[in-house]
């Protein structure tokens, strides 16, 4: 049975191919005609589009094999083309899309875990990594003949599932703003996100070439895409911003110039880039309710900005940058602004009240032994003395001190069977979960630890959770 921990793994794989998105979307938008009119630049970032499937075996297949592995990657792009190959001799009808890279990515990450060790006599030269591609390629094989005559009644349900999210109108769109923000604490939201955004529903551009996705099908010009991501801007650029004000307000005024610094400058990037995690964090343990209460905003910013006529989309985030760069491609654009101004103040007197009627523990409101913050932790005495007899330490140093610290926190590096990071957080798999010293770890700068089952957990630590796990990964 798949797990919480396993699917995290995959949520997490899946942000490699996803952060290729950018790029793409800023490239194939900068290229088109009401802008820079520059074909070949338009032709660059769509051939980025037109490859996806292809980028999700390979990223995924890195994501989920050992060591992060280029040869899992070759195994991964091995495994798609035998399975396009394999299933279209059988039925040229078959488009597996995404979901074929993603479940080409997942066997190839496994047969390099499996097999990338394997040493044979008898194989010689195609032991070890080199054994992974043709044991992909042969699962793949069998699994292209099976998908060739079993895929177009998986495709009926899959379409069938799609049509329902599409036209069950405000209950589907509220549910899909509801449950993209309650699963970013597990790390699923990737998940959820990578089937609407990449195998919602199909569009045929103008090359004769079949899209799928909301996002994929904004890019390609279909005029009804757009609707799973447009209520994200009035959240992003307007309403989060405008919590982080609420929050500021609501702390003591002696506290407020220790926090304002740290709540304006995540607050800035989720307006403008739409990265909003950092900011999330910094009330999602403290006052879950209160995430809870963004989590309801969201569905209905989804619900609202579609009931307008509102089509709009983005190619990394909902954020300032991607609404104004992707104005032209949207639906009635103007209309988010309205949205933009609504939401702001929402954000802002329901935070600042609910903080303040059920006296919630925000930043700068925490108790005394609590910390919210993602700026390192006081020194310790030894520590301190650290830094007293090595006064020119470099941050690296320091770095792999932490590191050191936070090992001990999660009951010594024996105790860590996996060690991973994804953007804000780590990601570990542990021996024995009862050795963790909770304390410990928020005396180091945890915001809190999420115990996904009896050996996955995660702790949360801002934007130095990836330099963390790659110095934990060094420790003897």
């Amino acid at each position: 049975m798949i797990g919480l921990g396993y699917l995290q793994r995959l949520g997490k794989a899946l942000m490699l191919p996803i952060a290729v998105l950018p790029i793409a979307a800023l490239l194939l938008r900068l290229g088109q005609e009401d802008l820079l009119n520059i074909h070949f630049i338009s032709s660059a970032g769509q051939a980025i589009f037109d490859q996806l499937p292809l980028l999700f075996a390979m990223g995924v297949a890195i994501g989920l094999s050992k060591n992060a592995a280029g040869a899992a990657a070759l195994a991964g792009a091995v495994g798609w083309f035998v399975l396009n190959a394999g299933t279209s001799a059988i039925n040229p009808d078959i488009n597996m899309s995404f979901l074929g890279g993603l479940l080409s990515g997942i066997v190839a990450g496994h047969a390099f875990n499996r097999f990338s060790e394997v040493q044979s006599d008898f194989l010689g030269f195609f032991s070890g990594t080199r054994l992974v591609p043709i044991v992909t390629g042969l699962a793949m094989l069998a699994i292209a003949w099976v998908c060739g005559y079993v895929w177009p009644f998986v495709q009926s349900g899959v379409d069938s599932m799609g049509r329902g999210l599409a036209e069950s109108g405000s209950l589907g769109q509220f549910a899909y703003g509801f449950l993209n923000r309650m699963l970013i604490p597990l790390g699923l939201h990737h998940v959820l996100n990578a089937w609407v955004w990449f195998g919602l529903g199909e569009f045929t551009n103008a090359a004769g070439s079949v899209v799928t996705g909301d996002l994929g099908r904004f890019f390609a010009g279909d005029p009804t895409a757009g609707k799973f991501m447009v209520g994200f801007f009035p959240v992003m650029i307007a309403g989060l911003p405008c919590a982080a004000l609420a929050m500021y307000c609501a702390a003591p005024k002696e506290k407020r110039r220790q926090v304002g610094t740290m709540l304006f400058s995540v607050a800035l990037t989720a307006g403008l880039t739409g990265i909003t995690e950092p900011l999330e964090f910094m009330f999602m343990f403290l006052a879950p309710g209160l995430y809870v209460l963004h989590a309801v905003l969201t569905g209905i910013s989804m619900v609202a900005t579609n009931a307008a006529g509102i089509l709009h989309g983005f190619g990394f985030s909902a954020g300032m940058l991607d609404m104004v760069l992707n104005w032209g491609l949207a639906t009635n654009p103007w209309r988010l602004v309205l949205f933009c101004a609504i939401f702001g103040p929402l954000y802002f007197f329901s935070f600042f009240v609910a903080i303040k009627l059920f006296n919630l523990k925000t930043p700068g409101r925490e108790n005394a032994d609590t910390r919210n913050t993602e700026q390192p932790a006081a020194p310790t005495t030894n520590e301190k003395q650290e830094a007293d007899d090595n006064p020119k330490d470099n941050p690296k140093d320091k770095l792999s001190t932490q590191a050191g610290q936070f090992a001990q926190a999660l009951g010594g590096k024996d105790n860590l069977i996996s060690i991973d990071a994804c953007i804000t957080r780590l990601r570990l798999r542990v021996q024995n979960a009862d050795l963790i010293d909770e304390s410990a770890l928020k005396s180091l700068g945890s915001q809190g630890v999420v115990r996904l089952d009896a050996s996955n957990i995660q702790v949360v630590l801002g934007t130095k959770a990836e330099g963390i796990a790659a110095e934990m990964n060094r420790l003897p």
